[in-house]
């Protein structure tokens, strides 16, 4: 595991121990409730939801350049939120992909 991987990894597993612990508390939909119980948390929710519409995009088209599927990380990423463009992250950054074995293979000066 690289780098990248381990502070990805870390940042997942504190994520998804946070929304245990507010799911326990509140529940699926009552956590729902209380992000969007006042004009912040709807301003907030907004953003994030912005953000991870952006951050789909991208997935879909770093994953249709790379030959691979997005569309587990997707779900994730609309179930879950950054669970999983995390996931799909500590996928992307673990070995070398078609594309780097690609330019790898270039000779020098093309």
């Amino acid at each position: 595991m690289n780098r990248r991987q381990l502070a990805l990894s870390t940042a997942l597993i504190v994520l998804l121990a946070m929304d245990v612990y507010a799911i326990s508390l509140y529940g699926y939909i009552g956590f729902f409730r209380m992000a969007l119980a006042n004009f912040a948390g709807v301003t907030a929710f907004l953003d994030l939801a912005i953000a991870l519409i952006l951050i789909i995009a991208w997935m879909g088209d770093d994953a249709r350049e790379r030959n691979v599927t997005a569309i587990p990380y997707i779900v994730l990423t609309l179930a879950l939120g950054s669970v999983g463009p995390l996931l799909y992250l500590i996928r992307r950054f673990g070995g070398r992909t078609e594309r780097a074995d690609a330019v790898a293979a270039q000779p020098l000066g093309t």
